[in-house]
């Protein structure tokens, strides 16, 4: 059946940003529909199937909606089907991730927690998925995969890659995180599935996308030599990501501006307006083009004049979805939100819920962060057990959706010390740069409303408090450095990737593109950000990544 008439549907069980799926599916040219009720599986010509978060939400959210049995009989008939990432998962026998939850059995292998002891768990970014199968000749009807291109992975469970048992039957490809090699894509018989999201990775992912959609992807039942688990090779790239402080101006226009160490305004001699660099969806669709490797939208305007429902900001991802397939993080006021009528009121875990479903791939959350690890360190010092009660925004997104979509945002600044018995009990550094007054030690204070505030909490108590609560990534800004075009704080970045085991991301201060490198090479930081030298095109994206590569610093060109 040609493409254009066959019947593509999706099936939603409610996972996070399926928006961008449905956004590069139409970009491909293509329609499709949602899987509604179990009868919708014999309409189906092919199925894709994404997942975001939990295995165990995935699975009970099938069991609960009668889909497991019609999911099943639509693979045993022979028709198309896709899985993306948990997708793919549960097509295995089960993950570690929900011991109880027995997965749909189709192939056989179990999803593993990644070892966070030898390198930062969830694996976030650009990675290979090398082709597992040795000198077996395809046919043009096999997924549009290549090793020299780069897909986004976000897990933090994977299926082993042994090359044992019958691995060779269904493994197409195999992709290496640090010291473990998993299978980060499947393809037996009419099932093609990916661990990575195809949606999110670009030219590349579109590229896997289309040959699903196009093809009948049917692997012939040989069985295949495939490749050892120590010849699959590490390709991780260090991500560069773009950044857009998002606010209102004084007309009430939605604009991307950018603080001198926080202050967004220009100088009264200039008028004393809100900075003005460019429309957000524009200039996030110049950035995605230019080929950053992911896009954050900072929303530093509070909206309490109006229902949540109809926050700017979800209109802003639901645009830039359309057309940007990278990795979309968003912002500002991701927590417990009533509307102005009072009727309303939206927990935080709906708040992400809705950015998601507009578009988003992960919530940053920034004061209420700070707020909820000085209550984890008070029940700490009185002595309340269980530390965790899953009532803060972090664990209750987490728990839903995964701890790869939670990123804390941490507005830290200086304080200087004569030495680590000045500091409250705070953790200290000695610094190679001395205070005003000649102080070789420091500690690095956190802050709330956007640097406003600041709070008897360092930095290294945040990060792991929120760690512990189930965040999956650390934004480290520095206020200090902020709008200097001097460098990142290397002591501050080293400090904090010492502390925690997962991903950090370098914020704040960079000017010149050997800044990037730096802090990379130094602190071995897993990506670098910056916004102002970007919006201003004093140093574009592709001459950061021309310099990382250069600097033998494994970068998606």
């Amino acid at each position: 059946m040609p493409s254009s008439q066959q019947k593509l549907y999706l099936l939603d069980y409610g996972a996070g940003n399926v928006r961008s799926l449905l956004n590069a599916v139409e970009h491909l040219g293509y329609s499709i529909k949602h899987i509604d009720t179990a009868s919708d599986f014999d309409q189906a010509d092919k199925i894709i199937f994404p997942g975001v978060g939990a295995f165990g939400y995935a699975m009970q959210a099938l069991r609960e909606k009668g889909f497991i049995e019609p999911l099943k009989n639509f693979i045993a008939s022979g028709r198309p089907l896709m899985g993306i990432c948990v997708g793919m998962q549960v097509l295995f026998d089960g993950s570690d991730e929900s011991p109880t939850e027995p997965g749909l059995g189709i192939f056989e292998g179990q999803a593993r927690l990644f070892d966070s002891t030898t390198k930062t768990v969830p694996h976030i970014g650009w990675n290979a998925a090398q082709n597992a199968l040795v000198d077996q000749q395809l046919t043009s009807r096999a997924p549009d995969l290549s090793n020299d291109r780069r897909y986004y992975f976000v897990h933090s469970y994977a299926v082993p890659y042994t090359s044992k048992g019958r691995q060779s039957e269904f493994v197409y490809t195999a992709t290496r995180y640090g010291d473990e090699a998993i299978v980060s894509s499947i393809w037996q018989n009419n099932v093609f599935a990916t661990q990575f999201h195809p949606e999110k990775s670009g030219a590349a992912g579109l590229a896997a996308l289309k040959s699903f959609i196009e093809q009948d992807l049917v692997r012939p039942q040989t069985q295949s030599k495939i490749i050892t688990s120590e010849d699959v090779r590490q390709e991780l790239t260090k991500r560069v990501i773009a950044c857009l402080d998002v606010r209102a101006n004084d007309q009430g226009d939605l604009v991307v501006t950018k603080g001198d160490q926080y202050d967004v305004r220009e100088s009264a001699e200039q008028g004393g307006d809100v900075r003005n660099l460019g429309k957000p969806v524009e200039l996030a669709k110049r950035y995605f083009d230019e080929g950053a490797d992911e896009i954050a939208f900072l929303n530093i305007t509070s909206f309490r004049n109006m229902p949540f429902k109809d926050t700017p900001m979800l209109e802003v991802l639901r645009q830039a979805s359309r057309s940007i397939f990278v990795p979309l993080t968003i912002g500002g006021g991701v927590r417990d939100i009533a509307d102005p009528d009072g009727e309303h009121k939206w927990p935080a875990v709906q708040v992400a819920g809705e950015y998601f479903r507009s578009g988003a791939d992960k919530v940053s959350i920034g004061s209420d962060a700070v707020y909820a690890a000085e209550r984890y360190w008070q029940r700490k010092v009185d002595g309340i057990k269980p530390l965790l009660d899953g009532t803060t925004a972090i664990e209750q997104i987490a728990e839903r959706y995964g701890n790869q979509a939670v990123v804390i945002s941490v507005d830290p600044r200086r304080v200087y010390v004569d030495g680590n018995d000045k500091a409250n009990g705070h953790n200290v550094i000695e610094t190679a740069f001395p205070g005003p007054n000649g102080e070789k030690y420091c500690w690095y204070q956190c802050t709330v409303k956007g640097g406003r505030e600041g709070r008897n909490l360092d930095v290294i108590q945040l990060v792991t408090a929120c760690q512990a609560m189930g965040a999956g990534e650390v934004l480290l800004n520095c206020m200090d450095k902020d709008g200097t075009n001097s460098g990142y704080d290397i002591e501050l970045v080293s400090s904090v990737k010492a502390a925690v085991n997962i991903p950090v991301i370098a914020s704040s201060g960079a000017g010149k593109v050997e800044h990037f490198s730096e802090v990379i090479e130094k602190t071995n930081v897993d990506a670098v950000l910056a916004a102002g030298i970007f919006h201003r095109r004093e140093v574009p994206i592709s001459a950061v990544k021309d310099h990382m590569s250069q600097q033998d610093i494994p970068t998606r060109l």
